[in-house]
């Protein structure tokens, strides 16, 4: 179920939003990033993902993430799990007037490249493959996307970022 802005807009504003982020790795071991449009994390690579919705099985959700952010339907059972993470953001979608707070289910999702057809959308103005040591250093990779590589999941549940 998709809701109107004004609804979705309350529904960032009281609750957490379940999403599930897709870490995407290829023959080469290299990471597919896409640099976000969208608040939050406007201008930050980040990798492929999206909100969970309401009444969506987790198996309905992965799928139809893989093929919207991906260009290709993979199914659950392909990936592994990476665990649940805390994101918060200092701001939202639709401005600075209130923060939002992911709850993010990652999975690693290993592919051949020349499967997928990456959108060029409303949610990634490009993509990015790379080393998860080159994105480990860079600046323009979101915090969030760098903790599913530190070895030490030192991710902060509650440090909030934007």
């Amino acid at each position: 179920m998709f809701l109107n802005k004004q609804r979705f807009s309350e529904v960032i504003e009281r609750t957490p939003l379940v999403s599930i982020d897709l870490v995407i790795e290829d023959e080469n071991e290299q990471v597919l990033l896409g640099e976000r449009l969208n608040r939050p994390a406007q201008g930050f690579w980040f990798v492929p993902g999206g909100r969970i919705l309401k009444d969506e099985k987790l198996e309905e959700a992965f799928a139809r993430l893989t093929l919207e952010e991906l260009g290709q339907e993979f199914k659950l059972s392909k990936a592994k799990l990476l665990g649940p993470y805390t994101h918060l953001y200092n701001d939202n979608v639709f401005g600075n007037e209130f923060t939002t707070h992911y709850v993010a289910i990652a999975y690693k999702l290993v592919v051949n490249r020349s499967e997928l057809k990456l959108p060029i959308d409303i949610q990634h103005a490009r993509y990015f493959w790379c080393s998860p040591d080159e994105l480990l250093t860079s600046d323009k990779v979101h915090i969030h996307t760098k903790w599913y590589f530190q070895k030490t999941k030192d991710h902060h549940p509650n440090k909030t970022t934007s």
